[in-house]
């Protein structure tokens, strides 16, 4: 469904981002439990299940699992697909592949989406199932260049910047990384009371456009990088993507808060200030001036404590958030990942 122009962005309450980050923690653990399982001869239907183990016991829903008739919890993209693969009980793991999870979960109304890309055992030079195309160099440089990228844009999610800045911010990481494609037909978008909302979240563009980005607003930011042409076409399972040419991809995604002390990263385990850390000691190229607090901002003073999110709760602040409809299918700057 096409979201229309006129609708505005979910700007959530306190209490809202409470809520969240606690569904950004399940998010996290169920997706560090399936791939800490990640190792040949074990099947994405396995993964599948360890995942949804860990969303359930924890009291939370996947938020993939009927979406749009989607049939599993997770997606899991091997080697030349870039996102939406099916779990299935034939699709085994070799040494040599790299594979995309995307994990998302619900509590209490409230969505977290997350996705990492790692790799499978060590590229073999002979006697695997099958021989990598690529260099093990050239796959965690894929695989580097597109983590980096998403926290160069999860840097500038702070009150005062434009949408586009964080387009830009990525796309001026991954130039800087190497020759790189960058899936267009794909986007980030906005999360909050419904897993896709406005607005689409490009991974590339001029900085300075969009709407101007405040307190409240929650973005899922998620670059994909592939190592050839970034044409895509799409399987006839309605769902899995790949790339046109056969090269791999990678595909990394964190839900942000956009807070008055600037990012607070929902899906990770700490809100953000390491993986912050990490961009600033590597490079400081994307990381501008800005209005707001950008992420070097948060790293002086700390990321937001979850006491503070989870205070609003106990304090029973009132819900705000306008309900919005999901987008998936061609809004501005393409179509949103699961």
């Amino acid at each position: 469904m096409r979201l229309r122009r006129e609708d505005p962005i979910e700007v959530k309450s306190p209490a809202q981002l409470a809520i969240m980050r606690e569904a950004g923690l399940v998010t996290a653990a169920a997706l560090q439990a399936a791939a800490a399982a990640v190792e040949p001869g074990i099947s994405t239907a396995e993964l599948d299940d360890i995942a949804e183990r860990a969303i359930r016991s924890a009291g939370a829903l996947p938020s993939f699992q009927g979406y749009h008739g989607y049939p599993a919890t997770i997606c899991t993209s091997i080697n030349d697909e870039v996102v939406h693969g099916i779990p299935d009980a034939a699709r085994v793991l070799s040494a040599g592949d790299i594979i995309s999870i995307d994990c998302g979960a619900i509590v209490g109304g409230w969505h977290g989406d997350s996705a990492l890309t790692i790799r499978v055992g060590q590229v073999q030079a002979g006697g695997a199932p099958h021989a990598a195309p690529y260099r093990e160099d050239e796959l965690d440089g894929l695989l580097r260049a597109c983590e980096r990228a998403l926290w160069h844009g999860l840097a500038q999610a702070a009150p005062g910047r434009r949408l586009t800045d964080i387009s830009h911010a990525v796309e001026q990481a991954v130039r800087a990384a190497g020759r790189y494609g960058i899936v267009r037909e794909y986007t980030g978008h906005g999360i909050g009371s419904k897993m896709h909302m406005e607005p689409a979240v490009p991974n590339y563009g001029r900085a300075g456009r969009g709407p101007v980005l405040t307190a409240g607003m929650a973005l899922a930011i998620e670059p994909m990088l592939v190592l050839g042409g970034r044409q895509t076409r799409q399987l006839d399972d309605g769902w899995t993507v790949v790339t046109a040419d056969g090269s791999w991809a990678a595909h990394f995604e964190h839900t942000v808060a956009i807070t008055d002390d600037g990012p607070f990263v929902l899906t990770a385990e700490d809100g953000g200030p390491s993986g912050l850390a990490d961009l600033l000691a590597g490079s400081p190229v994307v990381l501008a001036e800005s209005p707001g607090r950008t992420g070097q901002a948060v790293l002086a003073r700390g990321a937001v404590p979850d006491a503070q999110l989870v205070s609003a709760v106990s304090e029973g602040a009132a819900p705000t958030g306008a309900a919005m409809q999901p987008r998936t299918r061609g809004a501005v700057g393409g179509r949103d990942g699961i």
